[in-house]
């Protein structure tokens, strides 16, 4: 595993299969499950989360529900993050007597307009089968965990979007924003880049943004 990789926060999606989803803003499921490789082509493994979760607990810091990765907008807090052996059990509570934006999600919900959990983590240990191509992934840092209106919004993947650079398609500015963000840039960091560099040359494209070839070469150079 490279030092980057390690050090950049990562986010992964899944499809949040709710066990229940309460009036007092409870709800309860499955985030991560152990052993099933995803489009990645990795896998996390049982026990990837446990020191990460236990260093938490032993803080006393409970793990914040946040909407849509926005770290200003908290729903709530789990109060229950343990693996078994499926995978990562969640039980949590929307503070919906007090949030606006936490009864806006939990109405949502229940309508089932909203069925994703996306998590932000770091890697801290992998291992990679050169023969299959997939990576285990053995220690995971959880930093949070949102709710998320598109649980496998391709477009804002690092691995997708750098097989659309591999391509030669260029990437609107927000896409461009969100992969500086998985590739481990803060959201002013990101924004800054794509807002000031990027918008730039797009700008100065006489072509327009699907044919900026100087652009392209620059990111199908860039490693992560």
């Amino acid at each position: 595993m490279n030092r980057k990789s390690a050090l950049a926060l990562k986010y992964r999606d899944f499809d949040f299969e709710v066990k229940a989803v309460e009036k007092d803003g409870f709800f309860s499921g499955y985030g991560s499950v152990f052993g099933v490789v995803d489009s990645y082509r990795e896998i996390v493994a049982p026990g990837a989360f446990a020191a990460s979760l236990a260093a938490r607990s032993a803080k006393g810091r409970k793990l914040p529900v946040l909407w849509q990765h926005q770290s200003d907008k908290p729903l709530g807090v789990y109060e229950v993050a343990k693996e078994d052996a499926t995978g990562l059990y969640l039980e949590g509570r929307l503070l919906v007597d007090d949030v606006v934006q936490a009864r806006e999600a939990h109405a949502l919900m229940k309508a089932g307009a909203v069925t994703g959990l996306s998590i932000g983590y770091y890697v801290q240990a992998d291992s990679y089968d050169e023969k299959e191509r997939i990576r285990t992934l053995t220690k995971l840092q959880l930093e949070e965990t949102s709710l998320v209106t598109f649980p496998a919004n391709d477009a804002a993947r690092v691995e997708s979007v750098k097989s659309r650079i591999a391509r030669g398609d260029a990437l609107t500015l927000p896409e461009f924003e969100s992969f500086l963000r998985e590739a481990g840039f803060s959201k002013s960091q990101a924004a800054a880049i794509a807002g000031r560099g990027y918008k730039h040359l797009l700008d100065r494209s006489e072509s327009g943004p699907a044919q900026a070839p100087d652009l392209l070469q620059a990111l199908q150079g860039m490693r992560f």
